[in-house]
């Protein structure tokens, strides 16, 4: 009996619709109002921006689930470029996840939280990076003492990301007073929706999640299509009710003044002092648990990609603690270039990179439905694409908008990210070169 018929299959809607909901929902919401309306110049663009991030977030994830379910192995999107494309494709989506998405995420959110850290207890600007480097490494050391502990930490924060989500809605909704619509961010860069849209893409990252679970559905083609499409619509409307709120609560020039604690801001108004520390504790709460997960998870790529030789340095990085059984040297690579980012820049620059560098190969994920649907012709699918071809379509042309307008608006920083991609060819071909010697 293989692995994949040996998955229970019990996972029900409401359960798969958790997941979803849960994988998407982090510190995003919290972090990037301010630089949506910064980029769009206007509180209406702004809230389109939210909407189209939402309908290429749920687009992506309709189409990534047939993906996966045609291609029932554990690695994501490493496995699934290397199943449809082949081993260097396999191998360069990992490298990128490796140096550029994985550290990118996890340095931009111990920046994040660093800061909502030093706002919440006015301290000194200058502590938040070091506060975010700090939480980074417990949160490693915590991870690296056995998936059950990082796991505990997961299920304890999971409920605090809803929370200050649900009060400033309600409260913001019924007791602000700003304009929402037409109203003008007071930005002076140059207006451009498609970093707009990107920037919404961090917070609504994580949806590549929902068709892990897929061998473990009672009816995947019924319940998987209506988890993506309940747990993503759920997600558009809680992000688009906060950013309702927070400009009916604070002129959309302070929420781009005030940046990442925009929202901890609000809920002071709100609340008043003692109020508005406990939403912010509450937001604090929800990116330390987002954050727990990217380094729980994230570390599972390159040590993957070291177990194949497929990274220098492989059998040192392919290790696992004998009494913990977790891959240490991976986790603490990707942690100690997370720092090292965290130390040279921005954690809105690290997340938009991210992102950025990432959905280059999401595009090829997503145009893998239609290879994989002529290469299996005559096999039957267990889930398929609604509305096919139009969805995968659109998930395509939906990020092709973006990463192009973003070579365009932002050259330097695209090619900075499609140099760090290349540059992990000719380490390909060292590796292949070395691993066919050690063969004879």
């Amino acid at each position: 009996m293989n692995q994949e018929t040996a998955l229970k299959k019990d996972i029900g809607l409401s359960v798969a619709m958790s997941i979803v909901i849960g994988t998407v929902i982090g510190s995003g919401i919290f972090m990037k109002p301010g630089s949506v309306l910064e980029y769009t110049g206007n509180s209406n663009l702004a809230l389109l921006a939210w909407t189209l991030g939402g309908l290429i977030t749920l687009a992506g994830g309709l189409t990534i689930a047939e993906v996966a379910t045609q291609i029932p192995k554990t690695g994501g999107l490493y496995v699934y470029m290397e199943e449809v494309y082949g081993k260097l494709w396999g191998y360069l989506s990992g490298w990128v996840q490796t140096v550029i998405y994985g550290p990118a995420v996890i340095g931009a959110l111990g920046l994040y939280f660093g800061s909502l850290m030093v706002n919440l207890f006015s301290w000194d600007e200058s502590f938040g990076p070091w506060i975010g480097i700090g939480t980074v490494l417990f949160l490693t050391i915590i991870n690296n003492f056995g998936t059950k502990y990082g796991g505990f930490i997961q299920n304890l924060f999971t409920i605090g990301k809803l929370v200050p989500i649900g009060l400033i809605i309600i409260f913001g909704i019924t007791k602000g007073n700003e304009q929402i619509l037409n109203a003008s961010s007071g930005a002076v860069v140059e207006i451009s929706m498609g970093a707009a849209i990107l920037a919404t893409l961090f917070a609504y990252d994580g949806w590549l999640m929902v068709g892990f679970v897929a061998g473990e559905m009672k009816d995947p083609g019924k319940t998987l299509p209506k988890a993506i499409i309940g747990g993503i619509l759920v997600v558009m409307a809680a992000y688009l009710l906060v950013n309702v709120a927070l400009l009916h609560i604070l002129p959309a020039s302070e929420i781009v003044r005030l940046g990442e604690n925009s929202a901890a801001s609000a809920a002071t108004i709100l609340f008043g002092p003692l109020g508005g520390k406990l939403i912010a504790v509450g937001i604090a709460v929800s990116i330390f648990g987002c954050l727990n997960g990217k380094i729980l998870t994230i570390p599972r790529v390159p040590f993957a990609m070291a177990e194949r030789n497929q990274l220098p340095m492989s059998k040192t990085f392919s290790q696992v603690s004998e009494k913990y059984g977790t891959p240490i040297a991976a986790t603490y690579l990707q942690v100690v270039i997370a720092i090292i980012m965290m130390i040279v820049t921005d954690p809105d620059y690290l997340s938009e990179m991210a992102i950025f560098a990432i959905y280059i190969f999401y595009i090829f994920a997503f145009y893998a439905v239609f290879k994989l649907r002529n290469r299996n012709r005559d096999k039957k699918r267990t889930y398929s694409v609604p509305l096919f071809p139009v969805v995968p379509i659109f998930a395509i042309l939906g990020s092709l908008y973006i990463v192009v307008s973003t070579i365009l608006n932002d050259p330097l920083d695209s090619f900075t990210a499609i140099f760090i991609t290349v540059a992990g060819l000719p380490v390909y071909f060292w590796l292949e070169r070395n691993n066919k010697q050690d063969s004879f």
